[in-house]
C-alpha cells in the first residue's frame, strides 16, 4: 500500500468512530513487518480518562493477531480542519516507539497529508533494551 492508499483506508476507520463528545472521529492503520493492515478508531466514554485513540485501537487489534513489528501508522481525523489537529498523542507515540514504527502518514478532513519518521515526532522516545 503507497502512503496515499494508507491515508484513504484510515479516512474509512475514521467514519466508524464513537466520538459522541469530542466530534473528532480519528482513524487509524497500521502496517506490520509483513505488510498485513490492521485498523483502528477512536472509541469515547463517558469516562473522558477511558476513551480508546484509533491508533491504540489498531496497534491492539494488530498485537492481538500475533504481530510484534509494526512499520507504519497512519491516522486521519476526518473532522479536523487542519492536519495540525490530528497528530497522534504523546501515549501514541510512545505506544508505536514499542513496536518499531517508522513512519507515521497524518492526514484531516481537507485532505493536507504529511509523512514523518516517529523519530521527528518522538525524540529521545523510552525504549527498555531487551
Amino acid at each position: 500500500m503507497n502512503t496515499s492508499d494508507l491515508a484513504e483506508s484510515a479516512r474509512k476507520a475514521a467514519e466508524r468512530a464513537y466520538a459522541p463528545y469530542s466530534g473528532f472521529r480519528v482513524g487509524s492503520v497500521v502496517v506490520a513487518d509483513d505488510g498485513a493492515v490492521y485498523s483502528g478508531s477512536n472509541v469515547e466514554n463517558a469516562a473522558f480518562g477511558s476513551a480508546i485513540c484509533a491508533e491504540e485501537a489498531a496497534i491492539s487489534h494488530a498485537v492481538a493477531s500475533g504481530v510484534r513489528r509494526i512499520v507504519a501508522v497512519a491516522v486521519a481525523c476526518i473532522d479536523a480542519d487542519s492536519v495540525d489537529g490530528a497528530y497522534p498523542c504523546g501515549n501514541c507515540r510512545q505506544l508505536m516507539n514499542e513496536f518499531g514504527v517508522e513512519k507515521v502518514i497524518v492526514t484531516a478532513g481537507a485532505g493536507e497529508l504529511r509523512e514523518h519518521t516517529l523519530d521527528e515526532l518522538l525524540p529521545f522516545g523510552f525504549k527498555l533494551e531487551t
